[in-house]
């Protein structure tokens, strides 16, 4: 890798930006999910990864959540829960994956779940804004020392939406890591390996950490 190769260090912060779009039971947020703005299936998925939680939810994305906590309908919560955005290429493979489980689920079920007055899912959508922390890394081993001091927001923008920005659809250490020589081919690997998805951010950080250490044991790290 030459030194001409930077890695340009970026932080974000995810915004939120209501839609006016609401759905009070299960036949409404179907409809509403045919044709919402793919910012909103991004948000409701990745978004709770950054924004702040005061608990531990016992199901990942928003619609699972809203199903088990607001239309007490846990079977199709556990459905929905284990749609993990990570294995689709689009968002839009994953809006019709999350309609494929509720229209079925619909097919099956006799009464059409509501929820009450003030318990509507809000459908969310959501716009990154990024910043540059001035931060340029020339070669991967520098990574060991810098990874434990990344912002979880840089770690969300790297590692997570780099899977929506690049036609790629990898993260940003595996795409600046790649060559024709495959010096790099076992850490590729091993990163690429992470799910990002069912982890906390700090969980994934240090994850992403552990790799670049275990690949470049030499490294000395200050303190």
């Amino acid at each position: 890798m030459s030194d001409d190769d930077i890695f340009k260090v970026m932080d974000c912060a995810l915004i939120s930006i209501s839609t006016g779009e609401q759905a009070q039971n299960l036949r409404e947020l179907l409809y509403l999910l045919k044709a919402i703005h793919p910012g909103c299936i991004y948000y409701h998925f990745w978004g709770g990864l950054l924004r702040p939680r005061f608990d531990d939810p016992e199901f990942q994305n928003d619609f699972a959540i809203w199903s088990w906590r607001y239309l007490h309908d846990r079977k199709l919560a556990e459905q929905l829960s284990l749609i993990d955005p990570a294995d689709y290429t689009d968002i839009e493979e994953l809006r019709r994956e999350v309609i494929e489980v509720i229209e079925m689920h619909l097919s099956e079920s006799e009464i059409i779940p509501w929820a009450k007055t003030g318990d509507q899912f809000y459908f969310i959508r959501s716009q990154i804004v990024t910043f540059d922390t001035g931060i340029r890394v020339h070669r991967p081993e520098e990574m060991v020392e810098l990874i434990p001091r990344l912002s979880l927001g840089s770690i969300f923008y790297h590692f997570i939406d780099a899977r929506r920005r690049t036609t790629e659809g990898k993260n940003d250490f595996s795409l600046w890591l790649a060559g024709p020589g495959g010096e790099y081919d076992s850490l590729l690997r091993d990163l690429d390996e992470i799910d990002p998805y069912f982890t906390m951010l700090s969980d994934l950080r240090s994850k992403i950490g552990e790799i670049f250490s275990n690949h470049f044991p030499d490294t000395e790290v200050r303190a």
